[in-house]
Order: C-alpha cells, then structure tokens, then sequence
C-alpha cells in the first residue's frame, strides 16, 4: 500500500492555524504574529505578487534581514507554487548580478536588480488593504528552496533543494526538534542552516523568535525571555555571545534549553567545552555537512567529551577521506573529504553554475580531516585554506583555535601570505575583547607553547571588527588578496 503524499508547506501551515489560530507563529522585535494572522497575510502577499508577475515555478529572490517579512515572502512564494530564492540583503552588486544570470527571476525582495532587468519590491513592502486574503488554490513549488552560494566559496551558484514543496514535519525530527518548541532564529535564513530550521519549525508549529541582526546580548536575552528551548546556530555566535554571558552570568537564565546546534565551522575546542558546561552535555549537539546535503556526521555534547575535536560519525549518506591519488585513507590519516547520498535515494540537490569537485559519483566540499579507528570524523581545514610553509602543511584552523583560547581575543582569522623564502608564512588578524591590552609579541609568545614554531604567525593585524558574519562565513580569500595588496602597496612619503 502505498503511503499518501505529504501536502504542500502552505497547505500544512493552514492546518495548524485552523487547529490553533490564536497559536503564535513568529515574533521579531516585539510584534508577534498568530498562524491565523500569517495564514492571512500570505494569502494576500501571495496574490500581489501574482500581480507582479510570478507564477508556478518562477524563482523569486528574497534580500531581506530575517523577520516576520522574510517567512511571509517564502510562504507567499509557496502558495504560488514558485521557488524562494534567498540571498544576503548586503551582498555586493556585482555578486549579485552574477547570481541572477544563473536563472531568470519574476521578483525581487528587498533590492533592486543592479542590471535593470526584474521587477521589484522594496524592503517593509506590504500589500494594499484591498487584496484578498482568501485562501488560494493548492499549489507544489517543483523546488522548495534554491541556495545561494558564492564569494568565500569561489564561483556563484545556486544549490536546489533535491524535493519539491510536499516536504514532510517530520524534517526536524533527527534534529530533536518538537511540537512544543520555543526556537531562537539567530543566524541568517540566507543560509541553509537559518533557512531550513526556521521551516522546520514552522511545520512542527513552533513559536519562532527572529533576531534581524546578531547581538551577543539580545541572544541571551531573547533565550531568557522566552524560555527558548531549541536552536541552531554557528561557533562565531557562541564564542561572542560566551564572552557577554561571563561579563554578567547573573543577568541570563540558559536552563530552558534542551538542544543546541552548532555546525557551519569548527568549533574551538574551549568555546564547545565552556557551553557544554553552561547547559549540559544531553544538550549541546555538532552536525557537519553541506547544503547539498549529500550526508551528515552528528555528535553529542558527551560523545564529544570522550572523542574531543570530532564533528561526529555518519548518520545519513556516505563518507570517506581520499588521498590525492584517489585511494582510501587508513584512521587518522588527513585527506579530502567525499560525500554522497545513500545508493538508491532521491538525489539532494542539483547545482545550477558551478559544480562541486567529484570523483566517481562522490561530491567534496573542499574539507580535510581523517577518520578515527572508531568511524568518528576529525576537519582539519579546507582544501583552498591551506598553505605551506617551507613545505609543512599549515591549517589556520588550527591556528585560529589556538588564538580563540586566549581570554583577550574575540576573533581571529589566519591567512597565508608570501615569504621569499618559506614560500608562505602565517598572518593573523586578531579581534580583541573589550578592554584588552595584548600586542603582537603577547600573541606570538602565547601561541609558541602552544603550536610548532612554523605555525607561529609572522605578523599580526588587529582589527576592530568581527572576522566573520553572522553566518560563521569569512570572506578568505578577499581578506588574504587585500592583506597581500597592502602589504606590496609603496610606502608614502
């Protein structure tokens, strides 16, 4: 027999408004909407931007911070059978206009199309009191999210969802995820992660709490407040809002949670132990994989304790580590890392521009690490991230743990730079924490008992701003290009 198809999301989000309408559904900066509220509203969002133009299967390309307005948009898009198309609201125009070659668009949210080309609708847009907000006909988006992915990454492209919009509640379960959940939205929902745990909770009927902008601060405010049971988030978030946390312990209350993501990064060894510390070992959960999600490793905060340093073993597809000659790495020998689904499942994804690098039918993200005689996974770094000094591999991963250990460092990243005689040596950009007064020796003479002498940076920025976004994402390569460019720049007279 076999099993009824799973209704559209837009169809499945109606049922939990007509069961609870009262139910709150999102809240971002105060205002909160109930799921009868945003059931209505996306009906008439839907019908204006069928006035615009966008139909079944048409992209339309989201640039809005998260709130209330984002989850509108994409909801919109699906109960016009069309594909929600996210991307950052500040990504640079040229970027951007790349992106939108890859695949024609009927609408833009939140920015204008720098090449004149598509309709748009400015940020806070909200439809006239005329539109109906009646329900609409049940429409099946043929993708269910098509992801953005360029600059840090290399070439633009985008990464559709493998299913169409009939995606099932069920989507959040093997990450813990309940009906009864309070879930803090705190990282981009430009990114997958954002983007597919806010949806997931949108089906298990969650009350979804939204941060337009990440705040150490308000983090840990908002989990007070509402008493926040579940969230995802990414190790640049839990170092910055760590250190808030131990500026006023007393001011927060972390009891609430129950379960913890973190993924998108490494994640230094110190932040990772001092969380689990704050809310429990059952609590604090690491996955590791792509937006393709080709497959997963997942370990909890107790596995981890007694396999420090691992993302886990595979809970779903296939891994292994593969030499540059394409043979399998015995335990605890680095190679690339290769992932594919499970022979026979339905695929994950399809790329639309660039590819990812593939061998035999398996996809690489560009990772490095080994696995352990256990099956456990270990990253070293990326592939494009690591550099060679006098010969020796370096990874600023490693690094950048290492510098993140320091209790006066907020921040830090490390880029290979060119030596005339190593070929290329470590330079750190390093964040402070506030009110710290540690130079560029203090850095160095840290890091020499900590790391072989060729790890050691040879120079050291510092500067007054995050290193990365809210996402977890550094723009590598950029940050290496300009260190380089002022380094060769002639000095003024």
């Amino acid at each position: 027999m076999t099993e009824p198809l799973v209704p559209p999301i837009p169809t499945q989000l109606t049922a939990l408004a007509t069961a609870a309408p009262d139910a709150p559904a999102l809240t971002c900066q105060g205002r909160t909407v109930s799921r009868a509220e945003l059931d209505a509203d996306t009906n008439r969002l839907a019908r204006t931007y069928a006035e615009r133009g966008v139909g079944h299967g048409d992209y339309v390309t989201i640039m809005v911070p998260n709130s209330i307005e984002w989850l509108q948009s994409a909801i919109a898009c699906w109960k016009l059978g069309a594909v929600p198309q996210p991307l950052a609201p500040a990504l640079p125009d040229a970027e951007l206009a790349e992106i939108l070659e890859l695949r024609p668009r009927a609408l833009l949210v939140g920015r204008s199309d720098p090449r004149g080309q598509v309709t748009s609708v400015p940020n806070g847009f909200t439809p006239g009191p005329d539109i109906s907000d009646d329900a609409l006909p049940e429409a099946v988006s043929p993708v269910w999210k098509a992801m953005g992915s360029g600059g840090s990454t290399g070439r633009p492209k985008l990464i559709e969802a493998g299913g169409d919009s009939r995606v099932p509640a069920a989507i959040g379960h093997p990450l813990g995820a309940s009906t009864d959940d309070v879930q803090l939205i705190n990282v981009p929902m430009s990114h997958n992660t954002g983007f597919t745990v806010a949806v997931a909770g949108l089906l298990l009927g969650q009350h979804l709490i939204l941060m337009p902008r990440f705040d150490p601060r308000e983090f840990l405010r908002l989990i007070t407040q509402h008493r926040v049971t579940f969230l995802a988030t990414v190790p640049t978030i839990l170092q910055r809002a760590l250190t808030a946390y131990r500026a006023e312990p007393d001011a927060y209350d972390l009891s609430s949670i129950r379960r913890l993501w973190h993924l998108a990064a490494p994640c230094p060894p110190t932040v990772k132990e001092a969380w689990i510390d704050l809310v429990g070992p059952d609590a604090v959960w690491e996955l590791y994989g792509g937006t393709e999600l080709q497959a997963l490793t997942f370990i909890s905060g107790g596995e981890w304790l007694t396999h420090r340093g691992s993302v886990g073993r595979v809970v779903t597809g296939e891994m292994k580590v593969l030499d540059d000659d394409g043979n399998e790495c015995a335990p605890g020998e680095v190679g690339e890392i290769y992932l594919r689904p499970t022979p026979g499942s339905a695929p994950t994804y399809r790329y639309i521009g660039a590819t990812a690098k593939t061998r035999d039918g398996w996809d690489s993200l560009g990772d490095l690490g080994y696995f352990d005689d256990e099956g456990y996974l270990y990253l070293s770094d990326r592939r494009v991230d690591m550099f060679t000094v006098g010969g020796k591999n370096t990874y600023p991963a490693e690094i950048e743990n290492a510098l993140n250990d320091h209790p006066q460092v907020a921040s830090a990243l490390v880029v290979g730079i060119p030596h005339e005689d190593l070929g290329q040596v470590p330079h750190a950009l390093v964040q402070l924490a506030e009110a710290a007064t540690l130079d560029a020796d203090g850095v160095r003479e840290y890091l020499r008992g900590r790391l072989e002498p060729h790890k050691v940076p040879r120079t050291v920025e510092f500067v007054d701003r995050p290193l990365r976004d809210d996402a977890g994402k550094a723009r590598r390569s950029a940050i290496r290009a300009e260190v380089i460019s002022r380094s060769q720049a002639p000095a003024r007279r």
